[in-house]
């Protein structure tokens, strides 16, 4: 992998403390240096772009003040935090971000003391940071910091606010950096949105604010005189903003908004609250993508554009000689338009992944009918749950890794209720380069143990148009899931006719000998494909795609049992209390004794890397399916050779 070469100055810096020994007057330049050296990188070798473009004043400037590793910085998501990596020992190595056997595209704390808390998941950071906070308060280490960088698009979910109504009350000195650009992936939407524009657009207390720092700057730092500066300045924003005191209502000093690109200013910023003690809040105003124009202009395009030539900023998309397979979230966007415009009672729901998800086609076109509701998965689980009661066939659309937050609400909500909100569950299975926090690994066992619910997964692009299709039918009267994974289908022709399936009907793919192959989703392909390579060997196992985990095909079930002696099971998701555990469940429960092996996401964490080599890794891709049907054919045959 090529190795990308960096400017005079971030060329000599390997820590934070190399980084403090230039002056003030040099960090401009090391800004320069390091917003190409992110280019350079992101440009030849893919990977998050236009959140780490805003933030480098904001990295160099925190580096260069604060004590780190001693003083603790949490990044919320991390999609920001590259600049933080090549600034903390990882420059020569950069270059392996998000390749397999590489670095994690996000902070990982097994990977650097500097990254304090891991953080793959949005809106975590304020909780983190103040547990951390507080810890150190406990132990009497009353000067170390304790920063917390979060997006405004990260402030929509529920977590910062619960966690920003403690540190209000915790006196815990904790420093939360509000980096508002008005954008998460997508457009921000929502109060907050235009709350932070009011505060922001207030120039009468913008300039008083100013006015009072300066004059806050030279009061010794007594008791009374911090008293009498506190209340002065909220007296005066008292005066000139009804809309600048959500911060301090719930306890937290504000300062700001301030440019975010003004290195200089957040330098002298950050040196003076590093002086003021409890718990405080920076709002900074930053440009995502700044310094690539491009990136300025479509920021939604440019948060990870994969490669391109960083001089005419074309992108580096595969040319298909043939017609290709579409992603599987293109299939639920056009089907969901398909079935609403014939069924007046679908909406559909996301939070904060239209573009991801693909419900932005239905946003277009049916702007009443799609709603993105923010960085809220548990408000969309419970907002589909109200919109359910009264007769509507909400398509609630969750990436299968960002459901795990909302699980109280499925349960208490929704299965307990019998409501019938239809959750397509995208990235379902192991992701790819975005790593371990965004594999999809759990759903199917997290679900299927749920009362009243329905868990299915198609193995192509016609499946999953039937399962919607089915799921939003007046007779389906229960929760119901539809999990797919991440990336290409297998059908270029693949806008079908709909069909109803029937609830927990799998389906018989070929009949065969000896072995049983047992699948569920897209890894039904890998059999077929694992199928063919084994015909040549004589070998033609049967092969299900059952469709269904819950509730299981028993008819199915029964005459796999009766007529196969050796079993495997094949799922993109986690062998442990999986699809193939509720297949063991069924064989016991029925008195049933076959040879099982189970292939899926093992018991252990899976890190990052290109889908087809996690698959590998993890044994359930087409040669690892041979090689388990060979293994336990092998075995047979040495067993009954012994027993002769």
């Amino acid at each position: 992998m090529q190795e990308i070469a960096a400017g005079p100055l971030l060329s000599q810096i390997d820590t934070p403390a190399d980084l403090k020994k230039l002056n003030k007057s040099q960090l401009q330049q090391v800004c320069n240096e390091l917003r190409q050296f992110i280019i350079d990188c992101v440009s030849v070798h893919g990977g998050h772009f236009g959140a780490s473009l805003g933030v480098v004043e904001l990295t160099v400037a925190l580096h260069y003040i604060m004590n780190t590793p001693d003083d603790q910085l949490v990044w919320d998501v991390g999609h920001q935090a590259y600049g933080h990596k090549i600034l903390t020992g990882r420059r020569k190595v950069f270059h392996t971000n998000r390749k397999y056997g590489g670095i994690s595209g996000f902070p990982k704390r097994d990977e650097s003391d500097y990254d304090a808390f891991g953080v793959g998941h949005s809106s975590t950071s304020i909780s983190a940071a103040l547990g951390m906070a507080i810890a150190s308060k406990y132990k009497g280490e009353h000067q170390r910091q304790h920063v917390a960088v979060i997006g405004d698009g990260a402030m929509t979910a529920g977590l910062p606010f619960e966690a920003l109504n403690h540190a209000g009350v915790s006196n815990s000195n904790i420093l939360v950096i509000l980096n508002d650009n008005n954008m998460s992936i997508d457009p921000n939407v929502g109060a907050l949105k235009e709350y932070l524009t009011d505060i922001t657009t207030s120039h009468t207390w913008n300039k008083l604010r100013d006015d009072v720092w300066k004059l806050l700057g030279k009061l010794p730092y007594g008791d009374l005189q911090r008293e009498m500066a506190s209340k002065m300045e909220a007296s005066l924003k008292g005066m000139v903003s009804k809309s600048s005191n959500l911060f301090e209502a719930l306890g937290m000093r504000y300062f700001g908004p301030i440019d975010g690109h003004n290195i200089l200013k957040l330098v002298e910023t950050l040196k003076d609250l590093k002086e003021i003690p409890g718990p405080k809040l920076l709002h900074i105003k930053t440009v995502k993508g700044k310094g690539y124009e491009l990136a300025e202009k479509d920021q939604t395009l440019w948060h990870a554009p994969g490669t391109f030539d960083k001089i005419t900023g074309k992108i580096n998309k595969k040319v298909a000689v043939v017609p290709e397979p579409p992603k599987y979230q293109d299939v639920f966007g056009h089907t969901i338009i398909e079935l609403a415009e014939k069924n007046p009672l679908i909406m559909g729901i996301t939070p904060a992944m239209p573009s991801g998800c693909s419900l932005k086609f239905m946003m277009d076109k049916m702007p009443d009918r799609a709603i993105d509701v923010g960085i809220a998965e548990q408000h969309a689980v419970t907002l589909s749950a109200g919109m359910a009661t009264q007769g509507l066939k909400v398509f609630c659309n969750i990436y299968s890794s960002f459901m795990q937050r909302a699980y109280d609400m499925v349960i208490h909500d929704v299965a307990i209720q019998k409501l019938p909100v239809i959750f397509c569950l995208d990235r379902a299975g192991v992701v790819g380069d975005d790593g371990p926090t965004h594999h999809g690994a759990y759903d199917i066992a997290f679900m299927r143990c749920v009362p009243n619910m329905v868990v299915s997964a198609p193995m192509n692009e016609a499946e999953l148009r039937n399962l919607m299709y089915t799921a939003q039918l007046p007779e389906t009267d229960v929760p119901f899931v539809i999990r797919y994974p991440r990336g290409q289908g297998v059908m270029p022709e693949w806008r079908t006719p709909m069909e109803k399936i029937e609830i927990g009907k799998g389906r018989k793919i070929q009949d065969g000998h000896d072995i049983a192959i047992l699948t569920i989703g897209h890894p039904g392909n890998f059999a077929v494909k694992a199928a063919a390579t084994l015909a040549k060997e004589g070998i033609v196992p049967g092969i299900f795609d059952m469709r269904f985990a819950k509730p299981l095909d028993e008819a199915l079930l029964h005459e796999v049992a009766q007529n196969y002696k050796r079993i495997v099971t094949v799922e993109d998701g986690t062998i442990v209390g999986g699809f193939g555990s509720a297949v063991l469940e069924f064989m016991a429960a029925n008195n049933y004794a076959p040879e099982i092996k189970m292939l899926g996401i093992p018991d252990h964490i899976v890190e990052h890397g290109k889908p087809e080599e996690l698959h590998r890794e993890c044994g359930y891709d087409a040669e690892g399916i041979v090689a388990t049907v060979r293994e336990m054919l092998n075995s047979a045959i040495l067993a009954e050779a012994l027993a002769k």
